[in-house]
């Protein structure tokens, strides 16, 4: 299973070296994917939960991408109604190409009503619009002469049994965010049986789970999957591998602002699970010789 990290790409303190950081302390540690999230207009529905100044992802990425060489690069996620499909197809397209291949374009549908009037965008008819866009993006990068990319993976968010379907329809990944171990399990279950139910095959699993270390042991059935002790975030990651997932994201912002001005806490805890999964990983290669 690979590891992805969510980074922070808003509020006071984040700026571009800061970016920069990060993005070469999660490739330097050995992590597979950078992810990071959007808003354009940081209305004050948006405000409360992500701070101005917010970078936007599909120029942040391409800085990125010019400062790592290996990690992939993802949105988590691309609110697809807030730009034109084809403007979306465009840069994703672009970006694509100029990083070797490396983009996951995680969507969703949104949820700030403030921001999407002040976009001009019907609130109400976010979910159809997102559906209609894919479908175009999809169709615009048919025309290999002009988009010139290989294949970009679609990551389709929403928790919702509606963002299932989503996922199953126009997605080659279904990406939940912020579960318990016991919700991502039943969820996984329910993805199985809708996509049974519209006939088509079930998307991939790729969830986004908190990273939280606490000193002590957290308990308790609300407990968000990758909330705890280092023992247990890794035992997560473990129960998350075998529910089928390919790829899980870490998420390392927790409410909280002061961690965006201390990254160096997140880093520990990443550079922990590096270490545990390095520790797995060569585990799993000796019993393989062994047989």
């Amino acid at each position: 299973m690979q590891i992805g990290v969510n980074v922070p790409n808003f509020g006071p303190g984040t700026d571009p070296d800061v970016l920069r950081r990060w993005a070469q302390t999660i490739e330097g540690l050995g992590f597979d994917l950078l992810m990071v999230s959007d808003h354009i207009a940081v209305t004050p529905d948006v405000a409360e939960q992500y701070p101005a100044p917010f970078y936007e992802p599909f120029t942040t990425l391409s800085w990125l991408a010019g400062v790592t060489r290996r990690v992939r690069l993802g949105t988590t996620v691309l609110i697809v109604p807030y730009r034109h499909p084809l403007l979306t197809a465009r840069m994703a397209a672009n970006l694509n190409r100029l990083s070797g291949g490396r983009l996951v374009l995680g969507v969703g549908v949104g949820w700030a009503r403030q921001e999407f009037e002040a976009l001009g965008v019907p609130f109400q008819r976010r979910g159809a619009l997102t559906d209609d866009y894919l479908r175009a993006m999809r169709d615009a990068w048919q025309n290999a002469d002009d988009y010139d990319t290989g294949a970009i993976p679609i990551w389709v968010g929403g928790n919702s049994d509606a963002g299932m379907r989503r996922a199953v329809r126009l997605g080659d990944a279904w990406h939940p965010l912020r579960l318990t171990l016991g919700d991502l399990t039943d969820a996984a279950g329910r993805l199985a049986t809708i996509a049974d139910d519209l006939g088509l095959p079930a998307p991939a699993l790729m969830p986004r789970i908190a990273l939280q270390e606490t000193r002590d042991p957290v308990t308790g059935p609300d407990r968000l999957a990758g909330v705890g002790t280092i023992e247990q975030i890794t035992a997560d990651l473990d129960q998350i591998r075998l529910l089928g997932a390919e790829t899980v994201v870490l998420d390392p912002f927790n409410g909280d602002l002061a961690e965006i001005h201390q990254p160096e806490r997140a880093w520990q805890t990443l550079a922990a699970v590096a270490a545990y999964r390095r520790t797995a990983v060569a585990a799993y290669r000796k019993t393989q010789e062994v047989r």
